[in-house]
């Protein structure tokens, strides 16, 4: 059961709207194949409502109804009357598991708590409302109050109920203590169908997912991207990995390959970013940065394993920069579909090798325009380089630059002023060309590119014109800092001419 629209909704700062809800709804059951979807809590708000009524609405036309549930209260039946008005079949009762709760939150006896429950479920009967039930705080109840949870499960035992819910509240359990008391009830009432709720505070929330499953539970509650209160619930992506691969008498109906293209629309609609780190869904996971992985991918699948990406719609990818050495950049090469000579990789990875020291990372759609820069560069012969310079600007002051250029081994330093940055780079360079008895060309056209999908820490290229007695000819730069990547390209350009 995906439970990403109720308990993942309780995420800090994530609500979806209504539109929102069914779409994710559509995508869990039609495209990922779950088995069951929890939506919402009754009662909480006008929005939830529509929510849940054009969930069940859909759900009715598609042959879905019996999977979509809700979570319940016992409140003198106010929540069965909700959910007759949104056409919801199904819900999931929140009762006590740990006498500490029933003790301090409800203020009863374990009979008047029973008496209750038993009132509710007879109601839903009434009204041909399926029931399951939830024994919040199980897994402390079963620590610390284990006769009072043993007799609970025991009357529930005797109720028309189809599921009893055991979640491990707060994220305590520990993998031993999860399949330990699983095998417990499991051994008492071996015809009840037990779910496994794992929230993740101790980071153990897969762990203990495995030992439920191994102990016998029969169905798990999970959300996509491990969405919840506070450290989150067990993350369905990594769980169905799991069970794949380490319990394979096990089977789910869960599409692998629809994983992440799922994950990455509900990140998108919830807001709740995926670590870069997360296991299976992750951008880094399928990601090698080190040279020497490559180069064993390269010679027998050496650092492969049975986490394929090609399996969840990925594709594995070799990072570019200061550690990613020749066997990553041939990688990235022939991915492209482009052949250099040893001499020209290893000059494409020496550029590599200093722009991922101002750069995190280099990107594969990076790779071309460090290509372009590198077999374009003269800067081996360079008789005129920019050796240092300041750019400032500030607020209601004009742009200044003060530049230090080597010609033909002198070095000329000079500033100026311009309207921007730039403007005030080559302003300082006429000045300087000028005590020369020299003139720059003109600049005809200046254009910058990112690499196509790139963010705001983009490579840039910077592509100038330049129109000198009649004859136009281009430049190009590249670098992480736009100013920068155009004064590459000047440079270019005063030695050229």
């Amino acid at each position: 059961m995906d439970t990403t629209l109720r308990d993942g909704e309780q995420t800090s700062g994530v609500s979806f709207t209504a539109s929102e809800k069914l779409t994710i709804a559509k995508l869990l059951l039609e495209e990922l194949h779950v088995d069951r979807i929890e939506i919402a809590s009754t009662r909480v708000s006008e929005g939830e409502f529509q929510a849940v009524k054009d969930i069940t609405d859909w759900a009715r036309e598609s042959g879905f109804i019996d999977r979509v549930e809700v979570l319940s209260f016992i409140d003198k039946g106010l929540s069965i009357e909700w959910m007759l008005q949104t056409g919801a079949k199904v819900q999931n009762l929140l009762a006590k598991g740990s006498l500490n709760h029933l003790t301090h939150q409800l203020r009863q006896s374990p009979e008047q708590h029973f008496a209750a429950i038993e009132k509710v479920i007879q109601k839903a009967m009434e009204v041909d409302i399926l029931t399951n039930v939830y024994l919040e705080d199980w897994s402390n109840g079963m620590r610390n109050s284990k006769e009072y949870v043993l007799d609970f499960v025991d009357f529930l035992a005797t109720q028309p109920i189809k599921r009893l819910l055991l979640p491990d509240t707060l994220g305590v359990l520990t993998p031993n203590e999860t399949h330990e008391f699983i095998v417990e009830i499991k051994k008492r009432h071996p015809q009840m169908h037990l779910d496994f709720h794992a929230h993740n505070d101790y980071d153990l929330g897969v762990a203990n997912v495995l030992e439920a499953v191994r102990a016998g539970a029969d169905g798990l509650h999970l959300t996509m991207n491990g969405m919840g209160e506070r450290a989150g619930n067990a993350p369905l992506a990594s769980v169905i990995a799991v069970i794949n691969d380490f319990v394979p008498e096990v089977k789910t109906g869960v599409r692998e390959k629809s994983l992440y293209s799922v994950s990455k629309l509900i990140e998108s609609f919830s807001g709740f970013r995926i670590p870069e780190n997360k296991p299976v869904l992750g951008d880094n996971v399928f990601t090698q940065t080190a040279g020497i992985h490559a180069d064993g991918d390269n010679k027998n699948n050496l650092y492969f394993n049975d986490l394929l990406p090609e399996r969840f719609g990925r594709k594995r990818q070799y990072a570019l920069g200061k550690t990613s050495g020749k066997a990553n950049i041939k990688k990235n090469l022939q991915e492209l579909g482009l052949h250099l000579s040893e001499e020209e990789v290893t000059k494409v990875t020496q550029r590599i090798i200093e722009l991922g020291d101002k750069k995190e990372v280099v990107t594969r759609e990076d790779l071309p325009y460090i290509i372009s820069d590198v077999l374009g560069s003269t800067s081996d012969q360079d008789d005129i380089v920019v050796e240092s310079y300041v750019l400032t600007h500030a607020k209601g002051l004009r742009p200044t630059t003060t530049v230090s250029v080597r010609i033909d081994g002198t070095t000329v330093q000079e500033n100026a002023q311009g309207d921007g940055q730039f403007d005030a780079f080559m302003n300082t360079l006429k000045k300087i060309y000028e005590d020369r008895g020299k003139k720059l060309p003109k600049l005809t056209d200046y254009a910058v590119r990112i690499p196509p999908g790139s963010d705001s820490d983009a490579l840039c290229e910077t592509v100038i014109t330049w129109e000198s007695d009649g004859n136009s000819f281009k430049t190009r730069g590249l670098d992480s800092d736009q100013t920068v990547s155009a004064i590459v390209a000047t440079q270019k350009m005063l030695n050229i001419i």
